[in-house]
């Protein structure tokens, strides 16, 4: 965990999901990869060819763009495949039931924070399979609000996800923290607009949240 700055006057957290709610690497890898072997099938590419051919797109932006990552979303558009294609193949593909459980130290520590804070999610995947997540974790009535992919249809790190998350929570940019586990995605921006910041691991450091809220 890394904590970049915490506002004074907090009242509102912005949660990513993927590797911050729960920590499974084998569900974060196959969220990617069901699209590239949706993709690899409608071209007739071999699934290990288009795997290279993401993960050489992504390499040769991040050189060119300051060691700046890119989302898989924006990474599909350079490949012809829109926000709204992507939105539809993830919400077809996405089982997260299949690879996540329920969190009972994720409940505990989401139901602390709430007793203070309001807690929203800014995700890159659509709506749906977002929802997915939350109730297989267990902490779905704990986030009443998901801002997806399909809801701006913007992916992060656009600065609409972020403002609508504090417009939502009737919150000012210095009064939100963003906590996620990818600097470019889920802090860089959100700090520019003036919130804070905390980096996590995965879900082990989300448990401990409460405490240094305190």
């Amino acid at each position: 965990m890394k904590i970049y700055s915490i506002p004074c006057d907090l009242k509102t957290i912005i949660f990513d999901i993927d590797s911050t709610l729960y920590t499974c690497p084998e569900y974060a890898y196959e969220q990617v990869d069901c699209q590239v072997r949706r993709y690899c099938d409608l071209n007739g590419l071999t699934h290990d060819h288009g795997r290279k051919l993401i993960e050489d797109f992504r390499t040769r932006y991040s050189q060119e763009h300051d060691g700046k990552k890119i989302s898989l979303g924006n990474t599909l558009t350079h490949f012809g495949i829109s926000i709204e294609q992507s939105v539809q193949w993830r919400n077809e593909l996405m089982d997260p039931a299949k690879f996540l459980h329920h969190d009972e130290q994720m409940i505990q520590a989401l139901t602390k924070l709430k007793e203070k804070y309001s807690l929203i999610c800014v995700t890159n995947n659509p709506v749906l399979p977002a929802r997915k997540t939350l109730e297989v974790i267990g902490i779905s009535e704990l986030i009443l609000q998901i801002i997806g992919l399909d809801t701006c249809f913007k992916s992060k790190p656009a600065r609409e996800p972020f403002e609508l998350a504090a417009n939502k929570t009737g919150a000012r940019f210095n009064q939100c923290l963003s906590v996620g586990d990818r600097y470019d995605m889920d802090l860089g921006l959100a700090m520019e607009l003036g919130m804070g910041g905390i980096l996590v691991d995965g879900a082990e450091d989300v448990y401990t949240l409460p405490d240094i809220l305190r």
